[in-house]
């Protein structure tokens, strides 16, 4: 009887199975899918919202940018898209952004559309990669120093009322 004695230069050997949807053959992982089948069975994107609405200023042509900061900005400009991808919620939360750009429409269809590419790291390790599209509609909101110019009397103003009894509870 001989015994093998393994050399230092062997390295552990890992099997392949096939993969459950398609049948080719991939290392093993937790979920025993090929990248391309986990693409269509996940969607990382499901809990970011495609669709949105911007406030602009007609006069003045700025954007809002919550709670109250008007921002200028021409259409497909780098200050739009950063108000724009401020007003997506979910993105940075689980989803991590790596691409952002506009897709072209009519200046006069009040629609901006943006392309987005999230990457995510699933369960068994492997990093998914999608693009999708949100589409923004613009509505026509009157900025406060616009408002201003247009009511020649216009006050903001908080009144305290208080009632008086002669009596105490």
């Amino acid at each position: 009887m001989e015994y093998i004695i393994p050399s230092n230069n062997d390295a552990p050997i890992t099997g392949k199975i096939l993969c459950c949807q398609c049948g080719i053959l991939i290392e093993p992982n937790a979920l025993n899918m090929c990248s391309g089948c986990l693409q269509t069975q996940i969607d990382i994107t499901d809990q970011i919202p495609k669709q949105g609405q911007l406030q602009m200023c007609n006069k003045c042509i700025r954007y809002l940018q919550p709670p109250n900061t008007w921002i200028s900005a021409e259409l497909e400009s780098r200050e739009l898209l950063t108000v724009c991808l401020k007003r997506i919620k979910g993105l940075n939360k689980e989803v991590r952004l790596t691409d952002a750009g506009f897709i072209w429409t009519e200046p006069h269809s009040k629609r901006v559309k943006v392309k987005l590419t999230v990457q995510k790291e699933v369960m068994t390790g492997a990093i998914l990669q999608q693009t999708f599209i949100v589409e923004f509609t613009i509505l026509n909101q009157i900025c406060d120093e616009c408002q201003r110019i247009e009511a020649k009397d216009y006050w903001k103003a908080l009144v305290q009322v208080r009632q008086r009894t002669s009596h105490k509870k």
